[in-house]
């Protein structure tokens, strides 16, 4: 089996070749597989240019392909109808289809304990490769694998012609396996390198690590930069539970057990859970152990691992026992997250030399597991695209990022500053939304970063705002990935799989919409009219803007109950809640309250009669709309009527946004 493209779909550019098309995405990230793929779907051309020949990023390359899901989505079936757009939770479906449980679709085919949703990086590569099939044919998808940028070309700025920023005009690229150079000219460039690499060589605005209070205006941060201070990255193993012959005990690399990046002392088998004062051992294969912690595969449905299950082994820093003893105080081990260097902000020479270094743990910690420790395991190189079931690529967890229109800050995701709220800051710009139980963090071994307790940990659903994905200063280009305008705090939670997958689909979306509309990103961002249009635009194509629990994309409402909720004109009943109660009774003031915000009136006071809790009918909202309804009123009313029947929430939405789409 394999997870790579058929080289005759490739494109291959001559030496010294230039290449034009309306939109250039690269990277090979989970954000750059969906905004290319967003942008093929609304009928644009697409030139990807990405490391490997494997498209997807996190879920396949980066051999991750049990997903870090929002906790308000996983547990109830409807959740990916509320909580991803319409593409990933098709995305979902076609893998479940792909990965039977013992020959039925099952929610969760591999049966991880961390991730709601698990299958092999095969399995995800099938699903991915299925949609981009027809474009690469027709090549409406030009596809480069293999090419690293090497260098930008910008326009200066010329005011006197209408362009007050500089401008990216073309990306020249290499592709050392070829050895041939090439340029890619294109009306817009999306930066969705997992490093962002395009930001550091157009010499673009940009911070990296942990930044000073100054630069972000978050409390938590002490007052000087420590750039240094990075999340830790990973090259995760694919392995199958199976007694391993000769042949397939993966050799220690060079320096095993005695570099510092290769020490078998801080390697951890065992998972230690405290449960009040006490500590519980969980061997690696019990259910609550390290390989069913991201399995992948599994022959039957229920928690125990059996021979023949396939995980991904991506551990990171955890309590360390010795010799069957509990962890003493203070006494952490580590798995195959590699601590001891960076990739961003560093040359390449020493890129090169940290990602050899760290691909040498993981394949040091597999040999401990097999030799040492003497636990059943081989590698399924066949599931990673590599001979010995290391990754392709490195899990990274933090790039590079942009001084974007909007920086998303501590104080707009952590549940301290929403007290008695369900959701983290609701951005008015918005095009996607997120969550993670906290922000999560795997700090590199640099001293100094910031500890913000369990408390400044915690985060709340949260949305991903328009302005993140525009640079302040810098045309032709969009942000994504991780490289958005996020903090090295705030990234903690954008990071996760179907976060970015919602800020790559929203940028492919984005750029076929300014193509069409003859305009720039930051003319969308600032123009009400425009920015509502691509708004509406997204919510068609079922991805949600605002997190409402109880309203899926495949409801007939969605885009009117959206758009109404996320521009302020009808207010969600109870703030602590994600519900919107769709077919919840209305009363009359906030009937009047919402048609109030809606023509921007201030809204009246509650009148005395009736109370300012009584229902209100479909008739009654009739005569409140009357005088703005125009020559025809019961266009209003498609679909229903405006009789005396008790008026529902979702009905004054549909009233509305049919109001509110004419005003627009």
């Amino acid at each position: 089996m394999t997870i790579g493209l058929d080289p005759v779909l490739l494109t291959l550019p001559a030496d010294g070749a230039t290449l034009t098309t309306p939109l250039l995405v690269v990277g090979g990230s989970t954000a750059a597989y969906a905004a290319s793929l967003a942008a093929l779907t609304e009928g644009g051309e697409v030139c990807l240019v990405q490391p490997t020949a494997v498209v997807g990023g996190q879920y396949t390359a980066q051999a991750l392909p049990a997903t870090d899901d929002p906790p308000q989505v996983g547990p109830l079936p409807q959740g990916e109808a509320f909580g991803f757009s319409r593409s990933q939770r098709h995305f979902r479906d076609r893998q479940r289809q792909l990965q039977p449980l013992a020959g039925k679709v099952c929610r969760n085919p591999g049966g991880s304990w961390v991730s709601h949703f698990s299958v092999t990086p095969a399995t995800a590569a099938a699903a991915l490769l299925e949609p981009l099939l027809p474009h690469l044919r027709r090549r409406s998808l030009r596809l480069v694998a293999h090419a690293e940028p090497i260098a930008v070309e910008l326009r200066a700025a010329a005011p006197e012609r209408g362009e007050p920023l500089p401008r990216v005009t073309a990306v020249r690229f290499r592709d050392a396996r070829r050895g041939v150079e090439f340029r890619v000219e294109a009306d817009l460039v999306v930066e969705a390198t997992d490093l962002g690499d395009l930001l550091e060589l157009a010499g673009i605005e940009s911070r990296l690590g942990q930044e000073a209070r100054a630069d972000t205006g978050e409390a938590a941060l002490p007052e000087e930069p420590r750039p240094r201070c990075q999340q830790a990255f990973t090259f995760g193993i694919v392995v199958e539970h199976a007694v391993p012959t000769a042949g397939r005990i993966v050799p220690p690399p060079p320096g095993h057990g005695r570099e510092p990046w290769l020490q078998c002392g801080e390697y951890p088998h065992v998972f230690w859970l405290r449960r009040g004062e006490r500590w519980q051992s969980c061997p690696f294969f019990a259910p609550e152990g390290m390989f069913r912690y991201r399995r992948l595969s599994r022959s039957q449905p229920d928690e125990r691992v059996r021979l023949g299950d396939v995980s991904v082994l991506n551990w990171g820093v955890s309590p360390l026992g010795r010799d069957g003893h509990p962890p003493r105080p203070g006494c952490l081990g580590c798995g195959n997250d590699y601590l001891h260097g960076n990739l961003v902000g560093v040359g390449r020479e020493e890129r090169r030399l940290q990602l050899e270094r760290a691909r040498d743990r993981a394949r040091s910690y597999l040999h401990f597991l097999q030799s040492e420790v003497g636990l059943a395991l081989v590698p399924r190189g066949d599931l990673s695209g590599t001979a010995d079931g290391v990754a392709l690529e490195p899990y990274v967890r933090e790039a590079r990022r942009g001084v974007a229109l909007t920086t998303v800050r501590h104080e707009d995701v952590a549940r301290p500053f929403f007290a008695g709220r369900a959701r983290a800051r609701t951005f008015d710009d918005s095009v996607g939304i997120g969550a993670y139980l906290y922000l999560d963090f795997h700090p590199n071994g640099e001293p100094g970063h910031v500890d913000l307790g369990p408390e400044g940990r915690a985060s709340l659903p949260f949305t991903i705002p328009l302005g993140a994905l525009i640079p302040i200063r810098t045309e032709g280009l969009l942000l994504s990935a991780k490289s958005i305008g996020t903090t090295h705090i705030t990234n903690a939670a954008y990071r996760m799989h179907p976060v970015e997958w919602a800020i790559g689909e929203a940028g492919g979306l984005l750029a076929t919409f300014c193509r069409r509309e003859g305009v720039e990103p930051r003319q969308v961002w600032a123009r009400q009219r425009l920015l509502r249009a691509f708004q509406s635009e997204l919510l068609r194509r079922g991805i949600p803007l605002v997190w409402l629990d109880d309203l899926g994309h495949d409801d007939p409402d969605f885009e009117a109950i959206q758009m109404l909720v996320l521009s302020g004109i009808v207010a969600v009943p109870d703030p602590a809640r994600l519900h919107v109660l769709p077919e919840g009774g209305v009363g009359r003031a906030e009937a009047e309250a919402a048609l109030a915000r809606l023509l921007e009136r201030t809204p009246p006071e509650p009148p005395a009669a009736p109370p300012a809790g009584a229902p209100i009918s479909r008739r009654e909202l009739a005569r409140l709309v009357e005088p703005q309804a125009g020559e025809d009123p019961l266009s209003l009313w498609r679909g229903m009527a405006p009789d005396g029947q008790p008026l529902r929430r979702r009905e004054l939405c549909r009233v509305l946004h049919r109001l509110w789409l004419r005003r627009l």
